[in-house]
């Protein structure tokens, strides 16, 4: 197939999620000519079935947790009710008007889009989009990835299911177990549960959010056990097994084995990259167990193309994937740009208590060899939290002893998710334990526990 006659661009993204689309508006700016091959919804998975919807669903779950403690706030809402189905169509309103979103954008930044399944040509320098041929100079890779399947947990999409079926269920199941507690696991665990599913969150590793710090993963465990949320740790389990409308599986874990029943089983450990069907055999692009093999600059093993995103492996998460973008389309540019520092990476799980966290745990830092502070703040005695009726969690703030320098801060409480922006930002400048210290900070705010936990790893707290 000729492709002399063929649209010809300076830059073909195949993919549209947070990592694409970013990186085809910024190509744009750098006067690239681009597009955006996409085979479903603009936004990927991220904007229509991830990040933005389940937020939506959260937010639900968290209006009807406060207006059940209305009396606390000298209010009467009654016993408030819920429509499910409603639930769940606002969140695809938001996802779809999201989406929306991007394709404004697209027009705005002269990005064309190209609605087809894209994959790399045979011939160097070509993409095919559905049946269209287009030629490229450069070619970017942003395809995201999907639901890792395990043997004996297979989905069949109706009793056992990932996150997208979750994000859609026709009708609130009474029982439902959910495998693996990362941040999509818990924060299912709380969206059910709060609409009063009853929800076993099981874990293989030691502690629900095992990436975390140990003990902001402990007040998890504590303020789950509170509202009722079943959880159990280095626990495994065995394959799963549908009887009718109920779904069987053996858990085998400290206490012994023990057998559990729920109508839905949602399957939550692990992703693997969409590499297939894109022609990366042919292109002579290199990747290992499911994900693309990337450089610090995101440059493939083929010179002329780069990946981003959750196709080239952890961290698996949208702003990491947007900022990927902006460091490959740059280096195609020919612009210095340096690469990421993924150890300085901030992480959001949003279910209540929210949980947001950058740099290295307290058990990190003494394996790398650092002598360290580590200070402490409760939300109990935060003036804001308490105000907002909201104490459960704490601020915790790892400090190299030697040079005071800020290497890892640690939130679970309310509105954290916004607060660790003033984290990331310290992290990245290599501030110092001081320099947070002399930064006034606002009164009354949830920001001010990362101050006091500051002071406090130095031993001048001033509210504890």
């Amino acid at each position: 197939m000729a492709v002399e006659n063929q649209k010809s661009y300076d830059l073909v993204v195949i993919g549209s999620g947070p990592g694409g689309y970013t990186a085809a508006i910024r190509a744009s700016q750098l006067g690239m000519k681009t597009a955006i091959v996409e085979k479903a919804e603009l936004g990927g998975v991220c904007l229509n079935w991830g990040c933005i919807p389940t937020k939506a669903l959260l937010r639900s779950a968290e209006i009807l947790s406060l207006m059940r403690r209305a009396s606390e706030f000298g209010l009467s809402a009654g016993d408030p009710s819920f429509d499910f189905a409603r639930i769940i169509r606002r969140s695809r309103d938001v996802a779809d008007r999201m989406s929306k979103g991007v394709a404004f954008l697209m027009k705005k930044n002269r990005v064309e889009i190209i609605p087809a399944q894209g994959r790399l040509g045979t011939q160097a320098g070509t993409v095919l989009a559905g049946d269209q041929m287009i030629s490229a100079r450069k070619v970017m890779i942003a395809t995201g990835a999907r639901p890792r399947s395990f043997p004996g947990l297979v989905p069949d999409g109706e009793q056992i299911i990932t996150s997208r079926e979750a994000m859609a269920l026709p009708a609130l199941p009474p029982r439902m177990l959910i495998i693996g507690a990362g941040a999509i696991g818990v924060e299912f665990a709380y969206f059910y549960s709060t609409l009063g599913t009853k929800v076993t969150l099981v874990e293989m590793l030691p502690h629900l959010l095992p990436i975390e710090d140990e003990e902001i993963s402990k007040e998890l465990e504590r303020s789950f056990t509170k509202k009722g949320i079943g959880w159990r740790t280095s626990t495994k389990v065995g394959a799963l097994e549908c009887d009718g409308a109920v779904v069987r599986a053996k858990l085998s874990g400290p206490k012994g084995d023990e057998e559990i029943e729920a109508e839905i089983a949602l399957v939550a450990i692990g992703v693997q990259g969409n590499v297939e069907g894109i022609g990366l055999e042919g292109a002579g692009v290199h990747f290992e167990r499911g994900f693309i093999q990337v450089d610090a600059k995101m440059r493939t093993s083929n010179p002329d193309i780069v990946a981003i995103g959750d196709v080239v492996g952890p961290p698996l998460l949208a702003h990491v994937a947007s900022a990927e973008g902006i460091v490959a389309v740059e280096t195609l540019a020919g612009k210095e740009r340096p690469g990421l520092n993924y150890s300085k990476i901030p992480g959001c799980t949003y279910c209540q208590p929210q949980v947001a966290s950058v740099g290295l745990t307290e058990k990190a830092a003494v394996e790398r060899g650092y002598e360290i502070k580590v200070g402490r703040f409760p939300m109990r005695a935060c003036g804001r939290a308490v105000a907002a009726g909201e104490t459960d969690g704490l601020a915790k703030v790892v400090i190299d002893a030697k040079y005071g320098e800020v290497l890892g801060i640690h939130l679970i409480g309310p509105e954290v998710t916004e607060v660790i922006a003033e984290a990331s930002i310290a992290l990245a400048s290599e501030a110092t334990a001081e320099t947070i210290i002399e930064a006034i900070h606002a009164h009354p705010t949830i920001a001010e526990v990362i101050l006091e936990a500051t002071e406090n790893a130095l031993g001048h707290a001033i509210n504890i």
